[in-house]
């Protein structure tokens, strides 16, 4: 019987927590992003800040047009952004939609506890720059699942 309940227990909690959250779209001229919908978006100088609430963490979209940035810089681009002495090869790279090379990297800061994604579309001089920042001890299930929906979601309009 105790089997039983705890496994109630376990499946209940579980349909709880996987409920889809309400979201909405963030959108301008040159991509889209579904987020949660009560999370604060900010424009800072065509930087946008997208945040819940308690402001544990952010994801940061920022666009370069008419960037001269050979695609074999990039990675370095990459690691320097957060002083990272990770070798290029931890930077997964693949062929994206419309033509532009997707850039993923992961990166753990030990000094601030930040857990930082980060995701580059680059073609040609164009370059879109997405990141996710987020507190180590709230970088858990629920939060990371939001921070990645979302992220997952930032498509490029052209």
């Amino acid at each position: 019987m105790k089997r039983l309940t705890a496994a109630m227990l376990i499946f209940i909690g579980s349909w709880v927590f996987s409920q889809s959250v309400p979201t909405k779209v963030y959108e301008n001229d040159n991509y889209s992003i579904t987020l949660p919908e009560g999370w604060k978006v900010t424009d800072d100088s065509n930087i946008i800040n997208i945040f819940p609430g308690n402001e544990v963490g952010a994801i940061t979209i920022s666009e370069y047009h008419d960037l001269n940035l050979p695609r074999t810089e990039t990675k370095k681009f990459i690691l320097a952004l957060y002083k990272s002495s990770d070798e290029e090869s931890k930077i997964k790279t693949k062929n994206g939609k419309k033509g532009y090379t997707e850039y993923l990297y992961t990166y753990f800061d030990e000094k601030q506890k930040l857990v930082w994604t980060t995701k580059v579309l680059q073609k040609d001089k164009d370059l879109f720059l997405v990141t996710i920042n987020c507190g180590q001890k709230y970088w858990n299930g629920n939060y990371m699942k939001l921070f990645n929906e979302a992220f997952d979601s930032f498509k490029i309009k052209k």
